[in-house]
């Protein structure tokens, strides 16, 4: 070679680049490779350090190398994953952009100064050319969407019989509107057509912030009521705020002053309270005959993290004296572990005419000595118990005696109940007994309990059904999401039904008067292979036909990544776990097997959040995530570190057992997810047919992503949706801070606006009773496990006033 055609330091550099892109690339395939992976990444990875020392030496045959790599990784790419856009880009975006680079005229002349080198030019240009002529024809392939419409006698249907019990038409008067739970306003103000102008009306800084000791999941969940003429709402250190409907400005304020020794508190949340009045269902002039000169006619019921239920004034937010211990009752009577911090009431009581029925959730992953799950019945006058479930020990429901205690950590619910007093039932929301990942020695009258549905009956708490979604469930697939109360049109007339959303993804429709399924779930077989020492698995699962279980395991085909080599990084964390699908037993890290994938994860595809329901259209609307979590057991003596304070992230006691469990999401080691993007939709079922009408990826990266870029991904979101009689559904909770509208009919957005900080809360609507003008208004107060931008902001926003 002569000096005049030495390699100048530019393509030395470049050479060099691509000799490290491609050892790096080809070492980790070996690595892979060793798992059982693909081939194709010591292939590539020894194409590309080929073609940098073609570079590097100043060959034109570089051209050439660099066409075959990207040519055949194209192939590869389209084999495994179509014309899927996003799951291409990662293949392909390395490779692509060193065949452009090449071709840069300051480089190519370097590289090919003779005319003899042009067809190895053309070669690369026509790869890249082919490249970028499928990335573009991908750009309108769209694998995801459900594209329909719901019909039209679903749209044009009317009312029949009363839809929310006990709740005026303006009114949000329960966590879910009403008892039933389905978080439909009948305000029709707001349509498809007009939506796009909704605007806000007021906001209202709560002015309750994280605390220095407050532990790491602190969050705004809140779903306000409207009802007696006030908006109610209660922030995570448990303070009740009632607010002006009409201009957000604040009426009264009850601060119970809960001890704030964080330490010992896994969550700091409020989800909401609950609004009892002593006439409702009666006529004005006819009161209820205790009514006359009692304290409190009207209440607001609230739960606070340091483990009581208060009753508060709704008039006044004084406290009502009269209930329980000057209007307090602690949650720990009876309890035989009474800890700070280890039982949380998080969500609002189910409250009927005659009973406030309160549970609470525990530390999970704990250890097996926590307070019981105990469900307990309270008359709402005098706060005394009426009645107790404890699962443990289902039969003993009359009130426990003194000095008794109810069973340790038997199955609790954290969730929202929901009431039928036509029926008279509560229908409970089951989480499990804490652990949740090892059940070796639960209790075996509790198992029964765990992850199901429990109907009990409103006056004595006697069981009257009970159907379990999961059995000895220990990948904490349990149900937070409130139950659904519908009356749902069916060929065998109208059925009083409990529509349940769980984690797993399954939907169970069940008759609500006696626990028969309306829609089948038939038991199929699950994996029951190298179950953790000591413990045991169902060998069948109960199926939902109405599911949004994904129809295909994940593979590695599925990981995903910036580039090929997150990408690669995520295909080798998947071949190091053990992953058979959605029941994948809990594993110990063994060999090279370092844990299990549990996919769906513990934050589900539906959580607390539930669905909404129109029952006038019949229409469920639902915002399914898909996220995937990598867990392992640790023995106990290799677990050294405490773990469980402030996260149920990271490492787990579950002290009582023997293993602690390691949780965390399934990131690459850039901190995306390894599983290929949508993460998060909206989606509509037709409860005429039980068929999906439509499903639409749902979310941008706007404010999850080191760059602030809204790339349309589908993003997950940890909060509830409601709907409206003008066919305008809401959801706020994505991880990008917008309120979105959408239209029941097809799922389209049609109407978004920015909020200041995480909306990880359920929107609601109602109706005011001065002006007759119809808002939306929701918690943006963000979420301390998800990493959201943290607030106090409750916004309003309404159609124009008209001038």
């Amino acid at each position: 070679m002569t000096p005049s055609t030495r390699p100048g330091p530019l393509l030395v550099i470049t050479g060099i680049v691509f000799i490290l892109l491609g050892l790096l690339l080809a070492g980790g395939g070996v690595w892979l490779l060793t798992l059982q992976g693909s081939w194709y990444y010591i292939i590539a990875g020894i194409g590309m350090a080929m073609t940098g020392v073609l570079v590097a030496r100043g060959r034109p045959a570089a051209f050439n190398f660099l066409a075959v790599l990207l040519l055949a990784t194209l192939l590869w790419s389209i084999y495994e994953v179509k014309f899927d856009w996003w799951q291409l880009l990662p293949r392909l975006d390395i490779w692509f952009a060193a065949g452009v680079w090449l071709l840069l005229p300051f480089v190519h002349r370097r590289l090919a100064p003779a005319a003899h080198s042009r067809r190895g030019k053309g070669a690369l240009m026509g790869a890249v050319v082919l490249t970028a002529g499928v990335g573009l024809l991908s750009l309108f392939q769209d694998y995801y969407t459900l594209h329909g419409n719901v019909p039209e006698e679903n749209m044009t249907a009317q009312p029949q019989g009363d839809i929310a019990p006990g709740v005026a038409h303006n009114d949000w008067a329960q966590y879910g509107r009403s008892g039933y739970g389905d978080r439909y306003s009948p305000a029709a103000q707001i349509t498809p057509a007009n939506a796009g102008k909704l605007e806000q009306a007021w906001v209202f800084h709560t002015g309750d912030f994280k605390g220095p000791n407050d532990p790491f999941e602190i969050a705004n969940e809140v779903t306000p009521l409207k009802v007696n003429g006030m908006l109610y709402l209660c922030t995570p250190h448990s303070i009740v705020i009632a607010l002006d409907p009409d201009t957000g400005k604040e009426i009264w304020r009850h601060d119970p002053k809960i001890n704030r020794d964080a330490k010992t508190y896994q969550h700091m949340i409020c989800r909401g309270v609950a609004y009892w009045d002593v006439n409702a269902g009666r006529a004005k002039d006819d009161p209820a005959p205790e009514a006359a000169g009692m304290e409190c006619p009207r209440r607001i019921f609230a739960p606070t993290m340091d483990a009581t239920l208060i009753a508060v004034n709704a008039d006044t937010g004084e406290a009502c004296k009269s209930f329980g211990e000057n209007g307090v009752i602690g949650l720990y009577h009876g309890m035989g572990m009474k800890k700070r911090g280890f039982l949380m009431p998080t969500s609002p009581p189910a409250v009927s005419q005659k009973m406030v029925v309160m549970a609470a959730s525990v530390t999970d992953n704990d250890s097996t000595d926590e307070p019981s799950g105990v469900i307990r019945g309270y008359d709402p006058v005098t706060g005394k118990l009426v009645w107790n479930w404890d699962a443990a020990n289902p039969e003993e429901t009359a009130p426990i005696a003194d000095g008794k205690t109810y069973t340790n950590n038997s199955p609790n619910s954290w969730g929202v109940s929901s009431v039928d007093e036509k029926l008279g039932m509560v229908y409970i929301p089951m989480g499990n007994e804490t652990p949740d990942t090892w059940g070796g020695n639960r209790n075996p009258n509790g198992e029964k309990y765990n992850s199901a549905i429990v109907a009990l009956d409103l006056a004595t708490g006697k069981l009257r059904w009970v159907y379990q979604t999961v059995h000895h469930d220990i990948w904490d697939m349990d149900i937070g999401g409130q139950p659904t109360l519908v009356d749902i049109d069916t060929p065998k007339g109208r059925v009083p039904s409990v529509v349940a959303t769980t984690k797993r993804g399954d939907i169970y429709v069940i008759d609500r008067r006696d626990g028969s399924l309306v829609v089948p779930a038939p038991e199929k077989p699950v994996p029951t292979a190298n179950v953790a020492p000591g413990d045991r698995v169902s060998p069948t699962q109960p199926f939902s036909e109405l599911t949004f279980l994904p129809k295909k395991n994940i593979s590695e085909t599925d990981m995903w990544g910036t580039t090929p080599f997150d990408q690669l990084a995520c295909r080798i964390i998947f071949r190091q776990h053990r992953y058979e699908g959605p029941f994948t037993p809990q594993t110990v890290a063994s060999g090279k097997i370092e844990g299990a994938i549990i996919s769906p994860g513990p934050l589900g595809i539906f959580e607390w959040g539930g669905a909404t329901v129109d029952p006038v259209r019949q229409l469920l609307i639902v915002n399914p995530d898909y996220m995937g979590f990598l867990e392992r057991l640790v023995p106990r003596a290799q677990a050294t570190a405490p773990g469980g304070t402030g996260t149920e992230m990271g490492l787990q006691p579950q002290t009582g057992t023997p293993f602690a469990v390691e949780i965390k999401p399934f990131l690459s080691p850039l901190g995306f997810p390894c599983q290929a993007p949508p993460w998060g939709y909206v989606a509509a079922v037709d409860l005429r047919t039980m068929k999906k009408v439509w499903m639409h990826k749902n979310g941008t990266t706007m404010d999850s992503a080191p760059v602030p870029i809204p790339l349309p991904l589908g993003v997950p979101s940890l909060g509830g949706m409601s709907t409206t009689g003008g066919g305008v559904a809401f959801l706020s909770s994505t991880l990008d801070y917008y309120i979105r509208g959408y239209d029941v009919r097809n799922g389209k957005v049609v109407w978004k606006a920015r909020l200041p900080a995480g909306g990880q809360a359920t929107p609601m609507s109602y109706i005011s009773d001065k002006t007759g003008r119809q808002y939306v208004v929701v918690m943006a107060g963000g979420h301390g496990s998800l990493g959201t931008k943290m607030g106090d902001s409750l916004v309003a926003f309404a159609l124009p006033e008209k001038k």
